[in-house]
């Protein structure tokens, strides 16, 4: 999703913020992109060590032991003398949501959920061998129509 650059400034900005954790980092990506995007912590955590190696991050002390970090007067620096690229990496990372939004569709997910519930009801009730066949069978030609619209 990100270039290490690109992360290093996501990082930073939203440090800048207010004083985060590692899981609050994440839990924070994952919000600003509508839930799209959730990196790992073996992403997020090698990359708040690198941050903080530079100076441009200080671990906090914290009451519930988990190393919260704040930015520094470095951090702040960099943020100013890359203040477009790193207004370009949020602006990539909240839409993500945005665009997931404006393709999102109630009835449409309403309508996928009912598909699914009924596949897997008549799955469940029925032991014919031939039934996963002529479901997908049905499911192809639904696909053919959608793809044609």
């Amino acid at each position: 999703m990100f270039d290490r650059a690109e992360l290093r400034l996501v990082l930073l900005t939203l440090i800048a913020e207010q004083p985060r954790h590692g899981y609050d980092l994440i839990k924070a990506m994952e919000e600003r992109s509508g839930g799209h995007y959730s990196p790992s912590p073996g992403v997020i955590y090698p990359a708040l060590a690198m941050l903080a190696d530079e100076g441009v991050v200080a671990e906090q002390e914290s009451e519930d032991h988990r190393r919260s970090f704040a930015i520094t007067d470095a951090g702040r620096a960099v943020l100013t003398a890359e203040a477009e690229q790193a207004a370009a990496a949020m602006e990539r990372l909240t839409g993500l949501g945005e665009k997931a939004e404006r393709h999102r569709s109630p009835s449409i997910e309403r309508a996928a959920a009912n598909l699914f519930m009924a596949v897997a009801q008549r799955m469940r009730s029925e032991r014919d061998e031939d039934l996963p066949h002529r479901i997908a069978e049905i499911l192809d030609q639904a696909a053919q129509r959608i793809e044609r619209l």
